[in-house]
């Protein structure tokens, strides 16, 4: 039997540790509630984790704080949970590398949604393989096994789970022109919603990442009107 997804649940508020903690076991995963990210920390050096249902406001460093610094160091998913109506701050912590957001209060089923479709787009839990094991593009080389992004000089950067999977769906696809709504199912396992910038975000961050003019980008196109592309040769190995 495989072993069941570990989900880390950091939040200050004892309430909502017991309930995500009992909800999410009785839901078939393994799951662990710390009420800071230094208690994050710990769990995450001490056993697997395959998620973290983050809090974005959190004693000592924030939510945002805290995904940025994860990022620099894993592709671990993240699902950060935010103020009602506080669209800056979702909109922050997907730049920091946030895989999916929340709105408190939340339905807790709606949460377990989230995380399976998190999850069956991440390295974790996945059950297809990716149809080639690494991209040439442009000066560029994504090891899709590896999970890395490298430069023709051999400098190597970082990307979040999201912005990795972005990437290589874009790459998968050269020569077609991927609509929000494609991509965004892709990334969340639901549709777009059109006034969610989330995609939007993402494609920034990927271009600031590759060097590619936010004005007149080369590597990822923007259709207007339709979606995003790729405007480079790519060759699969």
């Amino acid at each position: 039997m495989a072993e069941r997804p570990h989900i880390l649940v950091v939040d200050d508020d004892r309430e909502i540790q017991t309930l995500l903690r009992d909800y999410l076991e009785t839901k078939g995963f393994r799951a662990t509630a710390v009420g800071n990210t230094a208690q994050a920390r710990r769990a995450i050096d001490r056993d697997r984790v395959d998620l973290v249902v983050l809090d974005l406001m959190l004693p000592n460093e924030s939510g945002l704080d805290f995904c940025r610094s994860l990022r620099r160091t894993s592709p671990t998913p993240v699902i950060m949970l935010t103020a009602l109506g506080d669209t800056v701050d979702r909109i922050v912590g997907l730049e920091t590398g946030a895989d999916d957001y929340l709105p408190k209060p939340f339905d807790p089923q709606e949460l377990v949604s989230r995380i399976r479709a998190v999850l069956r787009r991440s390295d974790h839990t996945a059950d297809d393989r990716p149809a080639a094991g690494a991209y040439r593009f442009g000066n560029w080389r994504l090891d899709v096994t590896a999970r890395t992004l490298t430069a023709e000089g051999g400098t190597r950067v970082d990307l979040g789970g999201a912005e990795f999977r972005l990437l290589e769906t874009l790459l998968s696809r050269a020569g077609r022109v991927l609509t929000r709504s494609e991509l965004s199912e892709q990334l969340r396992g639901r549709d777009h919603d059109p006034f969610d910038r989330s995609i939007d975000v993402r494609i920034s961050r990927l271009r600031q990442a590759l060097g590619d003019d936010a004005k007149t980008p080369d590597i990822i196109k923007t259709v207007y009107g339709e979606g995003y592309t790729i405007g480079v040769r790519v060759e699969a190995e």
